[in-house]
């Protein structure tokens, strides 16, 4: 009588457990990923948002007093908010301009940017 050769119950069950543990663990890789991928793409965002608000005032010369204002702006179908502070410097034909800009409903910075502009008109 010749005897069959196969795999017990006992070692399918440990194979299907060893893959389910791989699947699971392969899922929540691509999640995390996914997941990353969209807060890299929101801060990429918001840094063209302040990089775009430096460039508008640098183009159109302004020259504001020291202080803080915000206001809204839209960036690739994403509402954000920007927060921009003028602060003087030890030239006083420069100041300093700190953009930081917040997704339109969240709390956190997601892109701080220094720049600076010169007084109108050349001046030096």
């Amino acid at each position: 009588m010749s005897r069959q050769r196969g795999f017990t119950l006992f070692e399918v069950l440990v194979a299907l457990a060893i893959m389910a543990i791989a699947l699971a663990a392969l899922l929540r890789a691509t999640g995390l990923a996914a997941d990353n991928s969209e807060g890299l793409r929101l801060k990429m965002l918001a840094t063209w948002e302040a990089q775009n608000q430096l460039a508008l005032m640098t183009a159109r010369r302004d020259w504001p007093a020291p202080g803080v204002s915000s206001g809204d702006a839209t960036q690739g179908g994403v509402p954000f908010r920007w927060e921009r502070e003028v602060i003087e410097t030890p030239d006083p034909r420069l100041r300093r301009v700190l953009m930081k800009v917040k997704r339109g409903d969240g709390a956190y910075v997601l892109a701080e940017l220094n720049g600076f502009l010169r007084v109108p008109g050349g001046g030096g």
